[in-house]
């Protein structure tokens, strides 16, 4: 028994979580269950057997969001050490 739902192009079945993709690293393809069809190459969510795409965007969004404040916190961090000393 397949875990994943069918491809929705080709219906065709045995959907592969991605390991790596550029929009998610490692964790955001396990995150959104991202599946690549094994016979069409679609990629989709394997939960819902719908298109990840708002999921992707979200997900680098939140990502970027992340990034830039702790960017924010350690640029703080390094101007509040070189005006003490």
């Amino acid at each position: 028994m397949n875990e994943y739902k069918p491809c929705p192009k080709c219906e065709a079945t045995g959907g592969k979580v991605m390991s790596f993709t550029w929009w998610g690293g490692l964790v955001g393809p396990k995150i959104l269950t991202h599946v690549k069809c094994p016979s069409c190459g679609a990629q989709y969510n394997g939960k819902t057997g719908k298109d990840n795409t708002t999921g992707i965007i979200i997900y680098s969004i939140t990502v970027m969001l992340l990034v830039g404040i702790f960017l924010i916190i350690a640029i703080a961090a390094v101007i509040t050490l070189m005006t003490m000393g």
